[in-house]
């Protein structure tokens, strides 16, 4: 297991290295740096800060000096805020991270208990309403679904029974003078955990089932029913555990890309993560911010892809001997 870990992780490295030079280049041809600066009439500035950036040097020097940059730490100033973005990104990081972890284990939970459900009683009524149900959720807009989850859980509760504060929040995660985990921290959490899981649940459930199903069909589970093996027995220690190794690569394949891509559900709740971070940093063409945001997102893709690679062996360790 440990030589297939390495293997793996040696594997990544080259990924991440095309990875970055692309994303540094892309951004690069696409963003100037000095755009507001070359709006002044002061040629020496320009030219002084095109020095010290190095964007007077090719293309792979840059890179080079904006690796070397990014390992030591030195992330530079954002163009937007004036701020340092390491700690700017590093606490965007962190609050996403905490709605990725939220939503994943929620929506991994409901999804195999409803895709278990659904493969032991395939085309009753109970499968039939759950599937209709997870089209919807497919179906169903993260933005629209979380105006309604606003709307019904915390608007109209606090109009209607005449309450000083909604039940739920809906701005951020935690009010003013608050901090940590408590009670303001989950009633902040509940909604936009909410709107992201549902969709989560509804594809992740679909794909339980079918892969519950093919184990269920395979000459190991027909093997054990001729032994008498109970029912309960063969869903949950020979199919839900065979199963389990497809449904945890989707699992972290879909939580790698949440990294990046909650910018619905963050800017509908007002909360400071990476999908706000990125548009607010797009909007001001704020390349300081974009370029580590973009490489951390792609570090975090790789993670989690390799955090897959190891649950998959760990569940089936044929893997690990190929």
């Amino acid at each position: 297991m440990t030589r297939y870990a390495l293997r793996r992780l040696l594997a990544s490295a080259p990924v991440l290295a095309v990875a970055s030079f692309i994303l540094f280049w892309t951004v690069r041809a696409t963003f100037d740096p000095l755009a507001k600066l070359r709006q002044s009439v002061d040629p020496t500035a320009l030219r002084r800060e095109t020095a010290r950036l190095g964007l007077d040097r090719g293309i792979a020097e840059q890179y080079v000096l904006w690796v070397r940059g990014f390992v030591t730490g030195d992330w530079g100033l954002s163009t937007r805020t004036g701020g340092p973005v390491l700690p700017m990104v590093g606490e965007a990081l962190g609050t996403t991270l905490q709605l990725v972890l939220w939503g994943v284990t929620l929506a991994a939970a409901f999804a195999l208990a409803i895709g278990l459900y659904s493969a032991a009683r395939q085309y009753s009524a109970g499968d039939h309403v759950l599937t209709g149900l997870s089209y919807l959720g497919v179906a169903m807009p993260a933005f629209w679904f979380g105006l309604v989850l606003i709307q019904v859980l915390a608007v109209w509760p606090k109009e209607q029974f005449g309450l000083s504060d909604p039940p739920l929040y809906f701005v951020g995660l935690h009010s003013v003078g608050h901090s940590g985990f408590d009670l303001d921290y989950l009633r902040h959490l509940v909604l936009p955990v909410a709107t992201l899981t549902v969709g989560l649940v509804a594809s992740w459930s679909r794909f339980s089932r079918a892969t519950i199903l093919g184990a269920l069909s395979s000459d190991y589970v027909r093997t054990a029913r001729a032994k008498g093996v109970p029912r309960r027995r063969i869903l949950v220690r020979h199919a839900l555990r065979n199963a389990l190794a497809p449904f945890v690569t989707i699992v972290a394949m879909d939580a790698a890309a949440l990294v990046g891509g909650l910018v619905v559900t963050e800017q509908i709740y007002s909360i400071p993560g990476m999908g706000k971070l990125f548009l607010a940093s797009l909007e001001t063409g704020d390349v300081f911010v974009l370029l580590p945001w973009m490489f951390v997102v792609a570090i975090a893709v790789i993670l989690f892809n390799l955090l897959a690679d190891l649950s998959y062996a760990l569940l089936d360790p044929r893997v690990a001997l190929r």
